[in-house]
């Protein structure tokens, strides 16, 4: 057995993204294919369990303690550094190290893993605060909300679980703007959820863009860019061009925005129109997804009235495979559906609405293999 499970990491050491991740597919499906069903009720019913026990982790800083920690630490230890009860700790440990969030190295001593790694970064901490705090209600309000609305679509931002698990009628951007703390945790994993992956700049031609603009021209215009990430990345990708890179989103978003002296912010909101005119580029990274169509035909219109003959569009989103879509896309959608009315559209439903705005898609460039991200570029039709 020892042997097969070298075998196994050697190949996970010597893959590619995709290679990997296909791996730790074929792994999965036989962990399925060998469960009695005791063993897979065990693992459905207790999920709620294991993101609970995250947050539980984060809240006591376990994770960092164990990560920066250079030898395994004793229970004892981790109940002065955290002020845990210590018969309340040693369940907590316990359980965190039977699903392998941390490791226990001998009795009542644990020691930081690869996933305990993982939970100790301060973004991915915010992106379980996220889940479990903010989304977490809206999950489980789902059910009951599908059943009373006879199983119908859901296509309206007021009128989602998440307005009936929080008792509000805000849409999900606009209440969390009234949580700050859900609102500094949205944010921060936003910063992170992609970190380590390849980017949108390692597949696309950016650079051709780029050439012989007049020098007033703006290059880029980050609609609804947050804190302004990708505006960055691009500006150190191209130091030597001097038009402008601006990242726009609500004032409240660009209070925090990424200080550079190559990008400039700008307050907008992408549901009214576009105020730079003749961009070379506009750029909306995961802004599309977040809206049904209704919604996202008027964004994208908005921009549009504002391109210039040779402008483009680049929508960075996923492209759910019309067929065989992986876990990690399918599970994302229904979180659209259940926060935002909103959906990780198919390839067709890309192409059904492009030609709703009034765009061709010229090409779609794929980047990420899990997520099956893709730098969709488009065109006036």
């Amino acid at each position: 057995m020892d042997s097969l499970f070298a075998q196994v990491k050697s190949l996970a050491e010597n893959a590619d993204e995709a290679g990997r991740k296909k791996l730790l597919d074929g792994l999965r499906g036989l962990q399925y294919a060998i469960e009695t069903p005791q063993d897979s009720i065990q693992r459905i019913v207790f999920l709620q369990m294991r993101v609970a026990a995250a947050r539980i982790g984060c809240d006591l800083k376990l994770f960092n303690v164990l990560a920066d920690s250079p030898s395994p630490v004793a229970s004892d230890e981790l109940v002065k550094k955290t002020g845990c009860a210590p018969l309340l700790l040693g369940r907590i440990l316990r359980y965190l190290a039977s699903i392998g969030d941390i490791t226990e190295t001998k009795r009542d001593t644990y020691a930081a893993n690869n996933v305990t790694r993982a939970l100790a970064i301060e973004g991915f901490q915010g992106g379980v605060h996220h889940y479990f705090d903010s989304l977490g209600p809206a999950m489980q309000a789902l059910p009951d909300f599908l059943k009373e609305n006879d199983y119908r679509d859901i296509t309206d931002v007021t009128k989602t679980p998440l307005q009936k698990a929080w008792n509000t009628e805000l849409p999900a951007f606009i209440w969390v703007q009234t949580k700050p703390d859900n609102f500094k945790h949205f944010h921060q994993y936003m910063a992170v959820q992609r970190m380590g992956m390849p980017t949108w700049l390692d597949v696309y031609p950016y650079q051709k863009h780029a050439q012989d603009l007049a020098p007033d021209r703006p290059l880029f215009v980050d609609v609804g860019g947050g804190l302004g990430h990708q505006s960055v990345a691009l500006r150190e990708r191209l130091p030597e061009v001097k038009n402008r890179i601006i990242v726009q989103d609500q004032p409240p978003v660009l209070e925090h925005a990424i200080k550079h002296p190559g990008v400039e912010t700008m307050p907008h909101d992408f549901l009214q129109p576009q105020s730079v005119k003749g961009a070379k580029i506009y750029y909306m990274r995961n802004i599309i997804h977040d809206w049904p169509d209704e919604k996202a035909v008027v964004i994208l219109r908005n921009t549009i009235a504002a391109m210039a003959p040779d402008s483009v569009i680049l929508i960075d989103d996923m492209v759910t495979p019309n067929q065989g879509a992986r876990w990690e896309t399918t599970q994302l959608d229904l979180t659209m559906m259940t926060c935002l009315a909103s959906l990780e559209r198919t390839y067709d439903q890309w192409y059904e609405l492009a030609a709703k705005a009034g765009l061709k898609i010229v090409k779609m460039h794929m980047y990420t293999y899990s997520l099956q991200d893709h730098i969709i570029e488009c065109v006036p039709a």
